[in-house]
C-alpha cells in the first residue's frame, strides 16, 4: 500500500521533532547580540507546526532564570485540516504560542543588560536535546541566519511556497455579492495550507473593500496588509496583499487574496468547499 508523504508529515505532528541547521544563527536585544550559534537546531514541539530555534546554553550571552508557570496554562489548540489529508482534521497549538509547551521541560526568563524577557526560553528534559535551550522568536528584536534577517519565525526546511500563473476563471462571492472575478490569477501553493488565489486589483469589484489597519508577517512572503468588507454588525478582514513581498514570493506583489475560509470561491464554474484552517474561527 502506497504511503502518501503529506499524511506522513502531518501524522508526525503529535511527536517532538528536531532538525539540525548548518546556518549560523544570531539574535539581538537592544542592539546587542545575545544569541550566536553554529550548532542551532530547529524544534517543533508536539502539535506545533511552526519551529523555533534551540541552541546550546553556552551560546546564549545572557542569564537564564527559572520562572514559575501557572498550572492551568491553556494549550490553545486549534483545528487544522491540511488539504488532501486522508485522516481528516488534526488539533494543533496556535502558531506563535511559544509558552504553550507540549513537552517536558523548565521555563526560563532571559535577563540581559536592558531588562528581562519573561518565559522567553525553555530547557528540555528530552535527552536528545540535553544542554539545549529553546528560544521564543518573538521575544527578541531581530534574528539572522548568516547575515540575512529572518522574520516571523524560523523557516521550515520542509515547507515550500510556489507561485504559478494561471488562466483559470476565479470568482469570489460573499452574501450574494461578487467581490472579484478574474481569468489571470496567480495560484500560491504552500505546504499544509489550501491553495490561495491572488488576483489583480483591477479584477476586484471597486468600492467593496476598504484598507484595514491589520498587519501580519509571514516568514516566507513578508509583511501583509489587509482589506476589510462591510458585514452585518460591522466590518471584517476578508483579504490581504503583499505590497513588497520577499524575493521568493515576488510574483504576488500587489495582488489580492481572499480568505477562502470566509468567502465563497468558484473555480471554473465549480464552488469550492471552504477549508478548515487556524483562520477559520476568525473573520466574517
Amino acid at each position: 500500500m502506497a504511503l502518501r508523504l503529506r499524511d506522513l508529515l502531518v501524522g508526525s505532528f503529535a511527536e517532538l521533532r528536531v532538525e539540525p541547521t548548518a546556518r549560523r544563527v544570531r539574535a539581538t536585544l537592544d542592539g546587542e547580540i545575545v544569541v550566536e550559534s553554529q550548532r542551532a537546531m530547529l524544534v517543533w514541539e508536539s502539535r506545533h507546526v511552526v519551529p523555533y530555534y534551540a541552541v546550546p546554553a553556552e551560546d546564549v550571552r545572557a542569564e537564564l532564570r527559572p520562572v514559575p508557570v501557572p498550572a492551568d496554562a491553556d494549550s490553545q489548540l486549534v483545528t487544522l485540516a491540511p488539504e488532501g489529508l486522508a485522516a481528516g482534521a488534526v488539533s494543533i497549538v496556535r502558531p506563535g504560542s511559544f509558552t504553550r509547551h507540549t513537552v517536558g521541560g523548565e521555563e526560563l526568563s532571559i535577563r540581559f543588560a536592558g531588562g528581562d524577557r519573561h518565559r522567553a526560553a525553555f530547557r528540555f528534559t528530552d535527552p536528545d536535546l540535553s544542554g539545549y535551550i529553546g528560544l521564543d522568536f518573538g521575544a527578541f528584536d531581530a534574528w539572522f541566519e548568516e547575515d540575512t534577517q529572518i522574520v516571523a519565525h524560523p523557516r521550515d526546511p520542509f515547507h515550500r511556497v510556489d507561485v504559478l500563473r494561471s488562466s483559470r476563471r476565479v470568482r469570489v462571492e460573499s452574501g450574494g455579492r461578487v467581490l472579484a472575478e478574474s481569468t489571470r490569477p496567480r495560484l500560491l501553493f504552500e505546504t499544509h495550507l489550501p491553495v490561495r488565489f491572488y488576483l489583480p486589483p483591477e479584477d476586484v469589484t471597486e468600492g467593496l473593500l476598504r484598507p484595514s489597519a491589520t498587519r501580519t508577517t509571514c516568514a516566507y512572503k513578508g509583511e501583509a496588509t489587509y482589506w476589510s468588507l462591510a458585514v452585518e454588525g460591522g466590518t471584517a478582514d476578508v483579504a490581504w496583499s503583499y505590497p513588497r513581498p520577499l524575493a521568493e514570493a515576488a510574483d504576488i506583489a500587489g495582488m489580492i487574496a481572499f480568505f477562502d475560509e470566509h468567502v465563497d470561491v468558484v473555480l471554473d464554474g465549480q464552488r469550492r468547499e471552504r477549508p478548515r484552517t487556524p483562520w477559520s474561527a476568525s473573520g466574517s
